[in-house]
Parts: structure tokens; C-alpha cells; sequence
């Protein structure tokens, strides 16, 4: 793992949650000379009691040694949530897993038979890349037909960012890829520095200015939550809440399940759109 792209997004991390502190939050004086938005890095270091030389370095991205003690101060002045503080700490001590998963590309029938048995019910497998190996005739049905995409294309992230009939479809498109971007970056928060991590994200810095501007926010989140909601073509409006399963045999698979949301009128519809698919197969 590359040591200084890991210290280079610490740097990236640190300035951006610098910037968005204004001085009044922290009882500081605003003043008009101020160039850049949030505290100066001298004011950062000053309010979590480290030094200025110490936290330029740091934000600089240099190999410099950050304690516990100093990283939870830093935490603090910046107002970092649970999430932040954990990113925060992944980066700047370089703690990576002691035993790698392997990565998984493909998955046996078993799993497949599974999915398959969900039904009407939206069900995907995907990998720590979040690259979907595996979905059931309903995912195609509700989400975007699987089938005739490429391997890259079925990138939850590629998804999100390039396939415009998917984003047609999401009612709260904007706030739902954010959130699935911040869960993203925390999840892969150990895999900075790999190919095919740093190409993925060139590809899409290249076609999605949503990107570009959000994955420099360097915002994280490890918990999902919130609902899908989805202006489906055929079956109207669709309100859906995703639950996760590892797997067990497989810990690097995980199994993702979109069932209604209770007092909706979508489980109805989800049923409405199996029989209209199955007739529509007859038919054909």
C-alpha cells in the first residue's frame, strides 16, 4: 500500500475539515483578510493544543509520526463525528488488516438458488470493490437490467454516477449517491493506494462532475440508512429499505435485500410488476 497517496488523502481530509469550521464557531473573530474559508491551520493547532509546525506537516502530507493523544485532539477541534474519527485514525497510523480477504469475482449456484428464491423482492451480492457479481430477475425487474452491462458498469458507485436511466429513476438521486459515496470512501478507507481504486475514481472524476466536486468533500460514513425511493416506469412510485447480510463462508460477500417499506402502497406494487413481467415473458 502506497504510504504517500495514504498521507496525501490525510492532508486532502484535514484541509477540508478545516475549511468548513468558521472562526465564530469556535468563538474566534471573523476577519475580512481571510483568504481561504474555515480556520487557519495556526488556529486549528492552537485549539487542540499541538503544535503549528507539527499540524502544517501533517496537513502537508509528510511522514510524520501522529500519536493517539494528538489524533483524538485534532478529532476534537475539528468536530469530527464517529465516523470521521475512525477515518481519521485509519489514516494517519496506517492501519491496515493483518490477513487481506481475498477478493471474490464470482459466486457458486448455492448463492444464486438464494437470490433467486427472494422473488418479488430486489436482492444483489456484491464485493468489498462493490462491484454486483450476482442479482435475481427482480433486481432487473425494479433496478436496471444486469444482464447486458459490463463488468464496470455494474459498480454500485459507476452506477450511480453514469447510468442515466437508474438516476432517472431515483427520486432523491443527489442525496442518495452522497450517502453511498460517503459510505464508499469509509469502507475502502484500507484500500487507498490500489490500482484499481485509484482508477476507478479517475474514471469517474473523468465522466461525472458530481463526482469530481463530492469525492473532494472527503465525507464518511459507515452506517446506511434512509430509504429508497424509486419513479419506476411501469409500477409508479416505489419506497424501498435495503438490509445486508454477510456471508458467512465468504466474508468478503455481502448480500443485499430491498424490501417494502411497511404503509406504502409499493409491496403491492412490486407484486403488480412480477405479474406483468411473467405475462410479458409468455407473450414473448
Amino acid at each position: 500500500m502506497n504510504g504517500q497517496e495514504r498521507r496525501a488523502e490525510l492532508a486532502q481530509f484535514l484541509r477540508t475539515r478545516r475549511e468548513r469550521i468558521s472562526p465564530g464557531q469556535v468563538g474566534l473573530p471573523a476577519s475580512r483578510r481571510r483568504r481561504t474559508p474555515g480556520l487557519r491551520r495556526e488556529e486549528l493547532a492552537q485549539l487542540a493544543g499541538v503544535g503549528a509546525t507539527w499540524y502544517t506537516w501533517l496537513e502537508q502530507g509528510r511522514a510524520i509520526t501522529a500519536s493517539e493523544q494528538m489524533l483524538e485532539s485534532l478529532a476534537r477541534a475539528l468536530q469530527l463525528d464517529a465516523d470521521e474519527r475512525t477515518y481519521l485514525f485509519v489514516l494517519a497510523r496506517q492501519q491496515v488488516p493483518a490477513d487481506p480477504l481475498p477478493l471474490t469475482t464470482s459466486i457458486d449456484p448455492a448463492l444464486q438458488l438464494i437470490l433467486d428464491t427472494m422473488g418479488i423482492y430486489p436482492a444483489l451480492i456484491l464485493n468489498t470493490h462493490w462491484d454486483i457479481l450476482a442479482w435475481n430477475q427482480a433486481a432487473c425487474q425494479v433496478l436496471t437490467d444486469f444482464n447486458i452491462m459490463t463488468f464496470r458498469q455494474r459498480h454500485v458507485l459507476w452506477m450511480l454516477f453514469t447510468d442515466q436511466r437508474y438516476r432517472s429513476m431515483l427520486v432523491d438521486w443527489e442525496e442518495d449517491t452522497q450517502r453511498f459515496l460517503a459510505l464508499f470512501r469509509a469502507s475502502t478507507q484500507r484500500l487507498i493506494g490500489e490500482p484499481w481504486l485509484t482508477e476507478l475514481i479517475h474514471d469517474l472524476q473523468e465522466a461525472s462532475p458530481e463526482f469530481r466536486e463530492w469525492w473532494s468533500h472527503h465525507d464518511v460514513r459507515n452506517v446506511q440508512s434512509g430509504h429508497k425511493r424509486l419513479q419506476h416506469p411501469l409500477a409508479g412510485e416505489l419506497t424501498l429499505q435495503a438490509k445486508t447480510f454477510q456471508i458467512a463462508d465468504q466474508p468478503d460477500l455481502h448480500m443485499v435485500v430491498y424490501t417494502p417499506v411497511p404503509d406504502t402502497m409499493t409491496a403491492t406494487r412490486l407484486q403488480n410488476l412480477g405479474i406483468w413481467n411473467l405475462a410479458h415473458l409468455r407473450e414473448g
